[in-house]
């Protein structure tokens, strides 16, 4: 088990940030992390070809650690979930009549890509919608989702929870599924992975994205991605230099090499040997590594738990237990003033996400049950 850690962060003492899913705020030490690497800059003569590496690996091997992959070679580093997505694209192979499926009203960035490939291919996106009625909502939209892969599906492209509201995919139930159909299971963990438990070798995802900004407490602009042997021979989107094999000698590097680094690491982005980013994300993830994801877990649904008991009893609709995660769910206001709402948060310096017909609820380990107590004084006011 572990404490609040509100002391990690720089956040202002009068507010109270509900909002991790929207921008997780900088632990102190990832903010020092980052000014470090931007001092480097001040001498680049003492930036060595060697350093171009080594953070890299670090990040790497940190990444792969919280996931549980036994190659850190898998692990590549993006700068968005879109550019992850687009190299899944470009070699996700489908063909007319074909179809990709999806959770409605996911983040567009997980949605774009397929729009594109199915246009391009004459091939179909599938958007599954969760049904109308808020009973057993969670359970019926999972049903839904494993009743619509069939022998047309090429790909499911999902996240362990929906963005908006912190709905629970059963991701071994449909890794199953895919499987007996021949389709690639794509995952956006950015909503989850850093504060939900997630193994790779339990779920073996082809491809899993993540941005970092989240909930691996990470700077913006940097990312990482997990890609599995389906990917070993296919094309990167772009072509750089320090994605080739002995890129590391650079004494020869016009000495042009055919062959790309091992594992995934042909689709890591260029420039990706960021001196300010890279010690930024290595930090924060090594932090989120000490504290334990299944602990950041329990430590929110601590918090949360009379709360979330508090407002069922009151009238306002939140997803079953068994079909919700406790660092990210939403809270359907039914019949009360949203405007209301919004305006009486603000006024106390409350911060939630609004998505959809949700109030967006995001703790993590710098709150307490303080502060999820204000939340429901304000909403029952």
């Amino acid at each position: 088990m572990i404490s609040c850690k509100h002391s990690k962060f720089s956040l202002p003492a009068n507010i109270t940030y509900l909002n991790c899913a929207y921008m997780s705020p900088l632990l102190k030490s990832t903010e020092k992390a980052g000014i470090r690497g931007l001092r480097r800059k001040r001498n680049p003569g003492s930036i060595s070809p060697q350093d171009f590496f080594k953070e890299s690996d670090e990040l790497r091997e940190e990444f792969a650690k919280l996931i549980h992959a036994s190659d850190s070679k898998r692990i590549v580093i993006i700068p968005s979930v879109s550019y992850g997505l687009a190299s899944v694209a470009r070699n996700l192979i489908i063909g007319p009549g074909e179809k990709i499926i999806v959770a409605a009203d996911q983040f567009p960035s997980n949605y774009y890509p397929w729009q594109r490939l199915a246009a391009a291919n004459k091939a179909e996106v599938v958007a599954v919608t969760p049904p109308d009625e808020l009973e057993q909502r969670g359970r019926i939209w999972n049903e839904r989702i494993l009743d619509a892969i069939d022998n047309r599906t090429k790909a499911v492209a999902i996240g362990n929870i929906h963005w908006a509201d912190g709905t629970l995919f059963r991701l071994e139930e449909i890794r199953t599924r895919t499987r007996d159909v021949g389709a690639l299971l794509i995952i956006d963990g950015t909503q989850s992975v850093g504060a939900l438990p997630f193994d790779v070798n339990q779920i073996q995802p082809d491809a899993l994205i993540c941005a970092g900004y989240k909930w691996l407490l990470g700077p913006y602009s940097v990312g990482v991605a997990y890609y599995n042997e389906y990917f070993d021979n296919g094309q990167p989107i772009e072509e750089n230099w320090i994605n080739r094999l002995n890129s590391e000698d650079f004494s020869q590097l016009v000495t042009y090499n055919a062959s790309y680094q091992e594992g995934s690491l042909r689709y890591e982005v260029g420039e990706h040997s960021n001196f300010a980013l890279v010690p930024m994300l290595i930090n924060s993830i090594r932090q989120v590594n000490r504290w334990g994801v299944e602990n950041i877990q329990s430590y929110c649904k601590g918090i949360g738990e009379d709360a979330v008991a508090l407002l069922q009893q009151e009238g306002f609709w939140i997803e079953d237990a068994a079909f919700r995660s406790s660092h990210l769910f939403g809270i359907r206001i039914r019949d009360r003033n949203p405007q209301k709402i919004k305006e009486a948060l603000i006024k106390n310096k409350i911060y939630v996400s609004f998505r959809g017909e949700a109030i967006r609820v995001s703790p993590y380990v710098y709150n307490n049950r303080r502060d999820m107590d204000k939340l429901c004084k304000i909403l029952l006011s």
